[in-house]
Parts: C-alpha cells; sequence; structure tokens
C-alpha cells in the first residue's frame, strides 16, 4: 500500500534513496536529484535524504543519470557525512544576515 502512494519520478520512486558502497572504492547511489559540485578529493550530492558529502582521495564521478537519479563514484572513499538541506539553507541566510547587519 504504501509504494502505491509514493510518486514515481524519473524511474526511482520520491524519497527513496540508497546507498552501495563496495570495499570502500566504490560507491553506486540513487536517489540523487544533482550533483552540486566534486573533484578528487570531495563530491557533494543533493540527494532526496539531504545533501550528501563524500570525501575521500582520488574521487571519480564515473556515472552520472540525473533522470534515473542515479550515481557511481570510485576512490578512496573516507566519508559519507549528510545535511538536511533546509539546515544548509538557514546556516547560508543566517551567515548573509550577520553580514549585512
Amino acid at each position: 500500500m504504501e509504494e502505491k502512494s509514493l510518486q514515481r519520478q524519473g524511474g526511482v520512486a520520491k524519497g527513496v534513496h540508497k546507498v552501495y558502497l563496495n570495499a570502500r572504492k566504490s560507491a553506486v547511489m540513487s536517489g540523487v536529484k544533482d550533483v552540486l559540485s566534486f573533484d578528487a578529493k570531495e563530491v557533494y550530492l543533493e540527494t532526496e535524504q539531504g545533501v550528501l558529502l563524500i570525501k575521500g582521495d582520488e574521487l571519480h564521478v564515473n556515472r552520472l543519470s540525473l533522470e534515473k537519479g542515479e550515481v557511481d563514484v570510485d576512490g578512496r572513499i573516507d566519508s559519507f557525512a549528510y545535511s538536511d538541506v533546509e539546515e544548509a539553507g538557514k546556516k547560508a541566510a543566517s551567515f548573509l544576515g550577520r553580514l549585512f547587519q
């Protein structure tokens, strides 16, 4: 019953986010809305569950399909850290508010 209530968007159920990590060398993710930025040390992704920061070394975004909401990342993966989208927006707004007071 719950599956039927989820709206499907681009082949992925809205709100669903999965991460498959293999030996800290590759990660396959679904439920990705956007790639915010990436370099060899960090990858920032906007996911259905918030903003995901992947830290490591020699990171590469190998496969990107925003239509399906899927991303593959290879390299030495050291950490995953999530933050809520609302929290990131509030922090940025409060910083700008303090800056222009």
